[in-house]
């Protein structure tokens, strides 16, 4: 079940950035920025289950969820599946979609002027 959740979350990334690039205002950097975030979020996580496994110094949650937030999350993603690392712990779990969430929404509002202009925003 998870990993066709994830499947569609990562589907639902492409089709947001393809929209974001193609036919809104996101600059084609916004494709880079994710691909390095996600990047950065699967060594980190890597990182921290070697950690783990050698009983040593842990990359804290926060640093986790902040590179998912920031628009690692796909990358964070695929190593929790790879690593079977932070997939039992309920709450991260939570926390870890909520950044997703935020995340996407973020995406959304700065690839579509309209919204700018809903909130407000000059651009």
């Amino acid at each position: 079940m998870t990993k066709k959740i994830n499947a569609a979350a990562i589907f639902i990334l492409v089709g947001f950035l393809a929209y974001a690039t193609l036919w809104a205002e996101l600059n084609y950097a916004a494709l880079y920025v994710y691909a390095l975030l996600s990047l950065m979020a699967y060594v980190l996580y890597w990182k921290d289950k070697r950690a783990a496994i050698n009983n040593q110094w842990r990359i804290p949650e926060n640093t986790l969820h902040l590179c998912a937030v920031l628009g690692g999350w796909p990358g964070a993603m695929l190593a929790q599946q790879s690593f079977r690392h932070k997939t039992q712990k309920i709450r991260f779990r939570i926390v870890f979609w909520f950044t997703v969430v935020i995340n996407l929404m973020l995406l959304v509002t700065l690839a579509t002027p309209e919204l700018w202009a809903l909130l407000a925003f000059n651009v």
